[in-house]
């Protein structure tokens, strides 16, 4: 199962200059498409001004939903290639915008296609690549007498939790656990005979 994946750890900008047109790339986590949009306004907002404003995005432990748009640059010149470097880091949940300040020479599709991907690299060789991790959680009944037996499968899986209720014999234990590795420490807890739910 797979339950990580790679992203970039903040927002991160870069600037690049072919023939007096400058392209700025803006770098962003994501986690959603009202936060693209969120960010989109903002960025538009911001440089109100520019020739173009191109972008692309990705989202999903799978890179299900990936999007890209030339924003009036010729068909295929801007969008893409945003997208294809993207790709080619194997990031996911990021948006990249280039916005185009014009500087009146045409660079033809060939030098489009390497600005607005070379500005999208920049961008992201000014941030950091992460991997990130999906959890699950388990309601986990912890007795007294058997609490150092969950502190060792805590140590050996790394396991985050929190004491959710407690009474005469025991704790209630929310603990978080890779998506992956759930099923083996449910069933590690089970066979040590604590009350498992989740």
């Amino acid at each position: 199962m797979l339950d990580e994946y790679k992203t970039i750890k903040y927002k991160s900008e870069s600037i690049y200059k072919d023939r007096s047109s400058k392209f700025i790339g803006i770098i962003l986590p994501i986690e959603n498409i009202e936060v693209v949009k969120k960010h989109l306004q903002e960025i538009k907002k911001e440089y109100y001004d520019a020739t173009h404003h191109c972008y692309a995005y990705i989202l999903g432990i799978n890179k299900e939903v990936q999007f890209d748009t030339d924003a009036g640059e010729p068909v295929g010149s801007a969008g893409k290639p945003i997208l294809n470097t993207l790709l080619s880091y194997e990031i996911t949940n990021t948006l990249a915008v280039v916005i185009r300040y014009y500087g009146g020479t045409k660079l033809g599709i060939p030098g489009l296609i390497n600005a607005y991907k070379t500005a999208t690299q920049l961008a992201i060789e000014n941030n950091e690549i992460i991997t990130k991790y999906i959890f699950d959680q388990l309601l986990v009944f912890i007795p007294y007498d058997k609490q150092q037996l969950f502190y060792n499968l805590q140590k050996k899986y790394n396991i985050e939790y929190e004491v959710k209720a407690s009474d005469n014999s025991g704790q209630e234990i929310e603990v978080k656990i890779r998506q992956s590795l759930k099923e083996e420490v449910k069933e590690e807890f089970e066979g040590l005979g604590f009350n498992v739910r989740g």
